[in-house]
């Protein structure tokens, strides 16, 4: 099937959800945004949502369920997809429906997909290294500087995006080491900001961010060209295409789990890592003493007194 059979039944379907079925246009956006991820998902492995199967879309849900993606937002998205199929079905413009035998999300436990230190640091460090400053414009090295602070931030708060695209400047405390950021509920939280992230910020700001307002007064921290808000979209692409010099695909939402992972594996208590975080139940947070596992054993066998006793004497003998 071609990418214009693939438009023709989306358009068929938004306008099916409009006409026949009555909704809200709300509603009928929500759910060609859930059609448009899931074709997005497909064009990366040379299909359309017509010649979709059902471990095409059991991928979809892990890579979601993996990335940070709660359950119920899941199983919305599974809905949409199911009506889709259906409509499809009975237009008899397909005759395979991938979203049979799909279990609900609700019951689905995986652990989050962490980088290492290595491909982190990789990632953080990529804007700007494969061009040099002097063949770009004032525009593209703003960019360059903005995109490095903007990962360096991610990496050092361990935030989420929807927290990032509203971070102001006057909520960047430069001065006293942290930022000020706003989490869901509108709860408030200071997370520090290490060495890096200060260097990258200060750069940014007195060489990029005025560059990037142009006339416009952007409360906004991290800014698009002409002064614009950046988008959740957009952060996802830059970290994508940063994350290619990790030699893996990471998310936003894989930085924040990194983050913490690494936090824990040097030896902060969950308590910490669950203020920095800004999770309300520390039980969201005791997913990450997973990782500690490794560094928990290193730390017996190096100060448990008979960690290596067995060992000794066998030699011994």
């Amino acid at each position: 099937m071609t990418s214009t059979e693939q438009d023709r039944a989306l358009a068929s379907f938004a306008i099916y959800l409009r006409v026949e079925k009555g909704l809200a246009p709300l509603t009928v956006s929500s759910y060609s945004g859930d059609l448009r991820l899931w074709a997005e998902f497909l064009s990366g492995r040379g299909k359309t949502v017509l010649t979709a199967q059902r471990e095409d879309l059991k991928e979809l849900l892990q890579h979601l369920l993996g990335h940070g993606m709660d359950s119920r937002s899941i199983a919305r998205k599974l809905s949409a997809l199911r009506q889709f199929y259906r409509f499809l079905l009975l237009d008899k413009l397909l005759d395979h429906d991938p979203t049979l035998d799909i279990d609900s999300p609700k019951q689905w436990k995986v652990l989050p997909k962490a980088l290492s230190e290595e491909e982190m640091t990789a990632l953080v460090e990529s804007p700007g290294e494969s061009h040099a400053a002097s063949t770009q414009s004032r525009i593209s090295q703003a960019l360059v500087l903005r995109d490095r602070a903007m990962l360096e931030v991610l990496y050092a708060t361990a935030m989420r995006v929807s927290e990032l695209v509203n971070v102001r400047v006057e909520d960047t405390k430069l001065e006293l080491g942290y930022m000020l950021v706003r989490g869901k509920g509108d709860k408030e939280r200071i997370v520090p900001l290490g060495a890096p992230a200060q260097q990258a910020l200060r750069n940014y700001l007195r060489d990029a961010h005025p560059l990037l307002a142009g006339s416009k007064k952007a409360p906004q921290l991290f800014l698009a060209r002409g002064g614009h808000k950046l988008t959740r979209e957009r952060i996802w692409a830059i970290v994508g295409q940063a994350s290619k010099a990790a030699g893996r695909h990471a998310s936003p939402h894989m930085m924040r789990h990194s983050a913490a992972t690494h936090m824990v594996s040097h030896g902060a208590d969950l308590r910490t890592v669950q203020t920095v975080l800004g999770h309300a139940d520390i039980s969201t947070t005791q997913i990450y003493t997973h990782v500690s596992l490794d560094r928990l054993q290193k730390v017996y066998a190096a100060h448990h007194p008979r960690a290596h006793t067995r060992a000794s004497q066998k030699e011994d003998n």
